[in-house]
């Protein structure tokens, strides 16, 4: 492995907040200054990358991630911008009649953004797939439209919870279906797909993604065929897999734990997710329970006294109640530092009280959210007041009470739940419609790098330092602002003298930086614009344009 250095550029680092310069050594930081000192190491490196005034950062961290249905979805049927019932059935019609494959995937919609919420009936589907079998999942995942093919091709879908004549599928019989339309897929798109997600991730500055597993999501030869990717050209990948009580299985899969999409409930929009009261608009339901609070506290007791982490998919309040009694009980069963040194993790957490979130601040639990999720949902008229009503709604991901509690953050995007997009997810989390659950923007900063590291239980990288691990993303960008690093709102300056790095301006009028290469164990592993990169006679230097 070879030498590099960056130089001529600005490097966000907190050993050197004035540094334009750094060299990597063996895929490790080795060291970082200015351009000046950086004179004395350009002789002994066998890479020169000029950045131009670049910004060089940490390479995000995307902690939630379903790598395959990520990549069917950016090649297949996108109904993220549909606006009524008629028009998802014009676009299946389209896709249809220029596509060839064995099975509809079709993925993004949401009612309650339409002009009209009523859904297309099943007969419409049918017709307008000419027979097809169609899977098009809600936006959320929680539920889905199926065609009368699909269901036929998951008959046992009709006597499992949430089978409705509609096609209209929440709970078991979702999943059911779900598993028979991916059980189409074949490896080669498969494959395919899984490139696709991963080199989008590249394009978008994440060196590392956390692939959130488990039977009712992707499946295990899935999930295996993604561990063992062999392509030197992807990001880091973190696996977790959501299956059986203790680490078993998810060990015997090679995944970091036995954590992620491990359901307690399900999704607000598809109004899955288990409450304490009825759903406003739908007062005949209060959501979904898919553990029990024994499960999960067996399942936390198991893992933690063999040190994997364990975790959870949880949204409702009503499965925090019972999510955070499971955690009560396990402690109370192998003892606190047993609990603490597992560094458990939970997914969502959108619906959590101030006791909660200091149990799992006590308890060293890691909260992995999704900003973006305010951006779409949250705020007057949003679909979270549709779905709880305006009392309820402004309480939802509460980032600046868990920071202050002292909760650990990482940040991702449930892709594709939102989409890759990890400073559209730093500018949420900085703009959240509740005003008093905004938090700065160098800690969303760190939930979308350092954060998602610690998550996945490294206690080295993101960040730019000396002996760390050499991931990197390099940024154009239009304007560099300085943020107080104790601030819960943005409060802005541009003044060097402050000793703070920079960071690009989220602000919503602001341009978002463009990535020009990202870097993964000092290689690069994406570079917008190779064609610039020049090659010197002795150095291989290549310059960023």
């Amino acid at each position: 492995m070879s030498t590099t250095l960056l130089r001529g550029g600005r490097v966000y680092s907190s050993v050197d907040p004035f540094a334009t310069a750094l060299v990597i050594d063996e895929g490790v930081i080795a060291w970082v200054g200015s351009d000046a000192a950086a004179k004395a190491h350009a002789e002994s490196v066998d890479e020169v990358i000029e950045l131009d005034g670049a910004l060089v950062t940490p390479a995000f961290v995307d902690a939630h991630v379903h790598t395959t249905s990520t990549g069917l979805m950016l090649t297949g049927l996108d109904l993220s911008t549909t606006t009524s019932a008629s028009h998802l059935l014009d676009q299946v019609t389209a896709y249809v009649q220029s596509h060839r494959a064995p099975v509809v995937l079709g993925h993004g919609w949401d009612e309650t953004a339409w002009t009209s919420a009523a859904l297309p009936t099943r007969n419409e589907l049918d017709r307008a797939a000419f027979g097809a079998p169609v899977y098009l999942s809600r936006v959320d995942v929680h539920s889905c439209l199926a065609s009368s093919a699909l269901i036929a091709a998951a008959p046992e879908c009709k006597a499992l919870p949430g089978f409705d004549e509609s096609g209209w599928l929440r709970q078991g019989a979702h999943h059911a279906v779900r598993s028979a339309a991916f059980d189409a897929v074949t490896p080669q798109l498969r494959r395919a797909a899984q490139r696709v997600a991963l080199q989008q991730a590249l394009s978008l500055g994440i060196g590392t993604i956390h692939e959130l597993g488990g039977p009712q999501i992707s499946g295990r030869s899935d999930f295996t065929e993604l561990m063992t990717l062999e392509d030197p050209q992807r990001p880091r990948i973190v696996g977790y897999w959501g299956e059986g009580i203790g680490p078993d299985t998810a060990l015997s899969l090679n995944a970091t734990g036995a954590a992620g999409d491990y359901f307690v409930d399900g999704a607000i929009g598809s109004r899955t997710a288990l409450l304490v009261n009825p759903y406003s608009d739908d007062e005949s339901t209060a959501g979904a329970q898919y553990l029990t609070a024994a499960q999960m506290r067996d399942h936390i007791a198991a893992c933690s006294v063999r040190g994997v982490q364990a975790g959870f998919h949880v949204i409702g309040d009503g499965a925090m109640e019972l999510l955070a009694a499971a955690f009560v009980d396990a402690e109370a069963q192998v003892g606190t530092d047993v609990v603490r040194a597992a560094a458990h993790r939970l997914e969502h957490v959108e619906m959590v009280t101030q006791e909660q979130i200091e149990l799992f601040a006590r308890l060293g639990i890691t909260v992995s959210a999704q900003p973006v999720f305010d951006q779409w949902w949250g705020g007057q008229g949003g679909m979270y007041e549709k779905r709880l009503g305006a009392e309820r709604a402004p309480t939802l991901n509460p980032f600046a009470a868990m920071l202050a509690a002292g909760v650990p953050l990482a940040f991702g995007s449930d892709a594709p739940v939102t989409p890759l997009a990890p400073w559209q997810a730093i500018r949420a989390a900085a703009h959240h419609h509740t005003p008093t659950h905004a938090i700065s923007v160098r800690a969303a900063f760190a939930a979308h790098t350092r954060g998602g590291w610690r998550a996945g239980g490294s206690t080295q990288g993101g960040v730019i330092a000396p002996d760390e691990p050499a991931d990197l993303a390099v940024w154009h960008v239009d304007e560099l602002v300085v943020q107080a690093p104790d601030t819960r709102v943005a409060a802005w300056s541009t003044d060097p003298r402050s000793g703070v790095p920079p960071l690009p301006s989220v602000e919503p009028d602001a341009a978002l930086p463009e990535c020009l290469r990202t870097m993964a164990k000092g290689l690069t592993v994406y570079n917008a614009h190779p064609a610039h990169d020049r090659a010197s006679d002795d150095k291989g230097q290549g310059e960023i344009s």
